[in-house]
């Protein structure tokens, strides 16, 4: 399993990726921030969330209306 976690690390995906669990590869950096989201306190979270929300949302309307 040490191995596998540092094939993985190397690679810069994550061991269900490695192992084929999962076809959604994840950017290390990407896990990462997760990570320290998780680790914010409760308002942090929703105010980090909230512009989240908006510029996915954005990026989602510019999209539909390019094409």
């Amino acid at each position: 399993m040490e191995v596998a976690a540092k094939i993985a690390d190397v690679l810069e995906v994550s061991l269900d990726y490695l192992a084929g669990n999962t076809n959604q590869l994840l950017e290390k950096n990407i896990v990462k921030r997760i990570t320290d989201i998780q680790k914010l306190p409760a308002e942090d979270k929703a105010h980090l969330f909230a512009l989240m929300d908006a510029f996915l949302r954005d990026h989602k309307a510019k999209k539909a209306y390019a094409h």
